[in-house]
């Protein structure tokens, strides 16, 4: 069995397939999705899935950085809401990307800062979406004295990055399609990391791997994923299912 611990099922690109898409997976062994929230807009679309799907699909609450605007505080009004009215799976995603813009750096840190004291709040898991933004990041965790348990979602990072999420001690890293992509360097950072730190994920409909690498991504190729890192860590890829799966098992114990 393999989890996909983080896929936005609920997206548009699936709107004509999605039920052929998810059934597809799980006769493929990948038996349970993580969907993280986006925003207010992703909410309803999220919570149909677990509803169609209840032992397959896991919702998480939460308000992504490149979702942090003008009305921020509206929308974090919202996930709060939701906190407050039943259980959720994790916070997530949550975090900072300055890649596209780095108009609202200040509110996406206060947004950040929220949640992670909403899932201390809440004993929630957090995942987290770091783009162009480890050391604002780092910044923002070193100044907690406890944090909850965390993904670092679609980890791209160096193998001193990898070593920093790693030594707050209650952390894992997401591993996607981007370590079977040629030249991304990430499966020489995979080669030096223990897989017991390691979840796997697709973040579909984004970064599908090889060889659909540029295509619409699927749960059904988080296998692929799991392939290229049974042939770095020279383990079967069973073994690679098993290991991460009882890594995300962790991860999200706290339901």
């Amino acid at each position: 069995m393999f989890i996909d611990t983080h896929t936005h099922l609920y997206a548009q690109e699936f709107n004509e397939d999605r039920t052929d898409i998810i059934t597809n997976a799980i006769n493929l062994g990948v038996e349970k999705f993580y969907l993280p929230n986006v925003d207010s807009a992703s909410i309803d679309g999220m919570l149909a899935l677990e509803q169609q799907f209840p032992k397959n699909c896991f919702p998480m609450m939460g308000l992504h950085p490149c979702s942090v605007k003008e009305d921020y505080k509206e929308e974090l009004a919202t996930v709060k809401l939701w906190l407050d009215k039943r259980r959720f799976f994790a916070i997530g995603e949550i975090g900072m990307d300055l890649y596209w813009d780095k108009t609202f750096v200040k509110e996406q840190e206060y947004a950040f800062k929220q949640q992670i004291d909403w899932a201390l709040e809440f004993n929630y898991t957090i995942v987290i979406h770091c783009r162009n933004a480890f050391d604002e990041i780092f910044k923002i965790l070193q100044s907690y004295t406890k944090l909850p348990k965390g993904i670092f979602h679609c980890f791209s990072g160096t193998i001193e990055q990898a070593q920093q999420v790693l030594a707050f001690g209650n952390f894992k890293l997401g591993i996607g399609g981007v370590v079977t992509f040629k030249n991304s360097g990430l499966d020489k950072v995979v080669e030096q990391l223990s897989i017991y730190d390691l979840v796997l994920e697709t973040d579909a409909p984004y970064l599908a791997p090889n060889p659909y690498r540029g295509k619409r991504n699927e749960s059904a190729y988080l296998p692929l994923v799991a392939k290229k890192i049974s042939e770095l860590k020279n383990i079967s890829i069973q073994e690679v299912g098993l290991i991460t799966t009882k890594n995300a098992e962790d991860i999200f114990a706290n339901i």
